[in-house]
């Protein structure tokens, strides 16, 4: 059981089919180019997209900074949601749905969740505005897999 205290919760309405949003977000290939907030690229060492599977990937920052980051999928419902756990540090647990709206349209519904409330709070000073700009960059490759001809 959660609380809103201890989530972090973030949606927007993208204006393309469930389908290729889901696509973006369960295809390395797509998430790479997108995944972290302005500024960040990825270097992907694993992606074993399974329940059970681990996402290990190291975050760029334009800091120069690398970030190493590791997690667990914990289901897989396609194309209407993906759940993972973060074994690296900060802790939390993600769930990800993709809600069809219409035919090209779809809500994406992000939550973090955490086990306490302060821990939450350490991380939700940032992690909303870091979060739309995340959105913003999935925005953009959502446009180029379209027009490369995808569905």
């Amino acid at each position: 059981m959660t609380s809103a205290k201890k989530e972090i919760l973030c949606s927007r309405k993208f204006n393309f089919a469930q389908a290729l949003v889901f696509q973006a977000w369960s295809n390395p290939n797509y998430l790479k180019n997108w995944w972290g907030p302005a500024g960040f690229t990825n270097t992907f060492n694993e992606f074993d997209f399974r329940e059970g599977g681990r996402w290990r990937f190291v975050m760029h920052g334009p800091d120069k900074g690398n970030y190493p980051n590791e997690c667990e999928f914990t289901k897989i419902d396609g194309p209407r949601l993906i759940a993972w756990k973060r074994h690296s540090k900060p802790l939390f647990r993600v769930v990800a749905t993709f809600e069809r709206i219409n035919a090209s349209q779809t809500s994406v519904i992000f939550k973090m969740i955490f086990e306490t409330a302060s821990a939450c709070n350490k991380i939700k000073r940032f992690a909303i505005a870091k979060n739309e700009e995340n959105f913003d960059k999935l925005e953009n490759e959502l446009i180029k897999i379209s027009s490369s001809g995808y569905l």
